[in-house]
């Protein structure tokens, strides 16, 4: 089993990296919270693997960060999540925002990710609330709880557009531009994806 690769990163994508380890490159797939925190091609690093091994495919997914791979592990407990939909949950909240929305019982913010319908949101938190630890779901929600307005409404925001398909850097490209202009704090959550679909931050 391969829990971590170790080498020089030769490519990176959105959706997976390409490390050379002693002279064989590995490509893992990984979630956009991990693309965020590689190093520029060409440098050393540490990638945390998880081994996924069928009968008709091998694959192995790739996280920066123990929490990351530990709650891809756990969300794949739940019936209905394979590695693509557990990824897309990680590339859409932060482990932080997925282990709060649990831990609160909040479905909407769960299927707001791509691919996360109402019951797979109910089975995730039916499924996963007991696993999640008392400390892990107080700084969850506390964390949640100590964000702004204006960042609670960019992060509604870009989950809005993530969940019409469009890519999480895309998204938040796209909100960032309506939330320069002047009149942002007083914009419902509507107005501000609308803004954002519509492009009319150029106005």
């Amino acid at each position: 089993m391969i829990t971590f690769l170790q080498g020089r990163l030769v490519d990176k994508q959105p959706t997976h990296a390409v490390v050379d380890v002693g002279g064989v490159g590995y490509e893992v797939v990984i979630p956009l919270s991990s693309y965020d925190r590689l190093p520029a091609a060409g440098e050393s690093c540490r990638i945390l693997t998880h081994d996924y091994v069928r009968e008709d495919s091998h694959q192995l997914f790739g996280f920066m960060t123990e929490a990351e791979r530990s709650l891809f592990a756990l969300l794949m407990t739940v019936n209905g999540i394979g590695p693509k939909l557990a990824l897309c949950a990680l590339s859409g909240l932060s482990v932080r925002d997925l282990k709060g929305a649990i831990a609160a019982g909040d479905t909407r913010r769960l299927s707001s990710v791509s691919g996360i319908g109402k019951k797979i949101a109910e089975r995730m938190v039916v499924d996963l609330r007991d696993k999640i630890s008392k400390g892990e779901a107080l700084e969850a929600v506390a964390g949640v709880q100590e964000m702004s307005a204006a960042d609670l409404k960019l992060r509604d925001a870009i989950l809005a557009l993530i969940s019409l398909g469009y890519k999480q850097a895309e998204a938040r490209k796209m909100v960032e531009g309506v939330a320069k202009r002047a009149e942002f704090g007083g914009l419902s959550l509507e107005d501000v994806v609308r803004k954002a679909l519509g492009g009319s931050a150029k106005d």
